[in-house]
């Protein structure tokens, strides 16, 4: 019985001691349309961990990236994706479609 009481309380001090889900981040919501990205100025906070949450409301497949902040995540049509930052140092960033290179947008962590 001791050691049962001594694994729940480890495991309860484990799971008081770990970091926010995804699900308990900030949310910041992107469209991309068929060669549009809205807003075309993303603000998001600096030094925080959030969630990009980008959804695909065009007819075609988009992917955002940037090769500033190292990502890129392809979405099909009519589907919703994530992307979770754990920080972003404060400054502009250059955001685009790489599938439709008209579609540009810049993200800005404050």
């Amino acid at each position: 019985m001791t050691a049962r009481w001594a694994a729940g309380a480890l495991l309860a001090a484990g799971l008081a001691a770990s970091p926010a889900r995804a699900d308990d981040l900030p949310v910041i919501r992107v469209e991309m349309r068929d060669g549009v990205i809205v807003p075309s100025v993303i603000e998001v906070p600096a030094n925080t961990r959030f969630k990009l949450e980008i959804a695909n409301t065009g007819q075609t497949p988009v992917e955002f990236e940037s090769a500033e902040l190292r990502r890129e995540k392809a979405i099909a049509a009519g589907s919703t994706s994530s992307i979770v930052f754990r920080t972003v140092d404060p400054g502009s960033y250059a955001v685009f479609d790489d599938f439709h290179p008209e579609a540009k947008a810049t993200l800005v962590a404050k």
